[in-house]
């Protein structure tokens, strides 16, 4: 188990955050609150997939009456994603949200974050101080020329001293930059000097595929340094993307575990079927599992359940015949076309 830099707790709806707390996993919905369908349709498809926290952008006043059904009507505690005007955030603390993202990058006149933060004190909600290398306040970036990572750095503890002055301690950080590595010192540098929650992120990441490898590294670097309480692997698509590679992430360090986990070969010239097919159709048909499972899908008989002997379950596909094995140990020989309903049939029995 990687040990965890001790933060302070605190509480988003019936979600904690820090403290001896799991690292919780966090998305954002694309849809705009004004259509209340549609953005509670997401944030349930996203639980579904194990998010546990939902951010949802408040883009005018327009939104504020979505909110405040989705507040009574999401199944997920909600952040309220706020810029550029403050009275938006004043009147999400009045629609219930749970939690509240602010950028002193976009909302950078002293009086007016004043008044936000004392809201969010007065009606017990915790706040996001989300820094983005992207919009950094004036006075910042003539200090230091330029987004470097002690200028995020600056930026968050600046608005930090702002809060405590108000008494207001109910706060998570995040330092987010599209450049991994800048990310990581921005993170780094924070948790050195400030025992408050970090919610991790890569911003702007990209697409599924690049996105997920640059989030990947910048937040699996931290994680394995016990840096971070809650996570957003951003990318462009579906948020419930978003979830499940989250938790890969942590799956992959030993952190936390939630669904199937399939382990496959990248194939060969021995293997006879076709795998990328089977794959893909039984990791679609294992979707809604939600038990933490190791399921082994190998393309040769000879090897496969030796090479997968430590996944929970697997099928070891030949010419014609499959091999159903647990824990490495063959318990079934299998005709071709049945392998994915045998295999299925046996990991809902393992986790019904």
């Amino acid at each position: 188990m990687i040990p965890r830099k001790k933060t302070r707790q605190i509480s988003l709806g019936r979600v904690l955050v820090g403290g001896k707390a799991p690292i919780v996993v966090q998305s954002m919905t694309t849809t705009n609150p004004v259509d209340v369908d549609a953005t509670l349709g997401e944030i349930t498809r996203m639980k579904r997939a194990g998010c546990e926290l939902a951010r949802v952008a408040v883009p005018d006043k327009e939104a504020i009456k979505g909110i405040r059904e989705l507040v009574c009507l999401a199944p997920l505690p909600l952040i309220a994603d706020v810029h550029f005007d403050h009275r938006l955030a004043l009147l999400a603390l009045e629609a219930g949200v749970a939690g509240l993202r602010i950028n002193p990058g976009t909302i950078h006149q002293r009086d007016r974050l004043q008044k936000i933060i004392e809201q969010a004190k007065e009606r017990e909600v915790p706040m996001r101080i989300g820094i983005n290398a992207g919009s950094l306040e004036e006075r910042v970036l003539k200090r230091f020329g330029h987004a470097t990572p002690e200028a995020m750095v600056e930026s968050a503890l600046d608005c930090i001293k702002l809060c405590e002055d108000i008494g207001h301690r109910a706060i998570k950080v995040s330092l987010k930059a599209s450049d991994v590595l800048k990310t990581i010192e921005a993170y780094r540098l924070f948790s050195r000097q400030s025992d408050y929650p970090l919610h991790l992120g890569v911003t702007e990441a990209g697409p599924p595929f690049s996105g997920v490898i640059k989030s990947a590294v910048g937040l699996g670097i931290l994680l394995a340094e016990g840096i971070g309480d809650t996570i957003r692997v951003s990318l462009t698509g579906d948020p419930v993307l978003e979830v499940r590679a989250a938790y890969g992430i942590l799956r992959a360090l030993g952190i936390r575990s939630r669904g199937i986990d399939i382990i496959s070969c990248p194939t060969c010239g021995r293997c006879e079927v076709d795998l990328c097919t089977l794959v893909e159709e039984i990791q679609g048909r294992l979707e809604h599992i939600e038990t933490p499972l190791t399921v082994a899908v190998m393309g040769c008989v000879v090897n496969g359940p030796g090479e997968a002997r430590e996944a929970d379950i697997g099928i070891a596909g030949g010419k014609g015949v499959g091999l159903l094995f647990k824990k490495g140990e063959i318990i079934e020989k299998v005709r071709e076309g049945a392998w994915v309903q045998r295999l299925v049939e046996e990991v809902e029995r393992m986790t019904g």
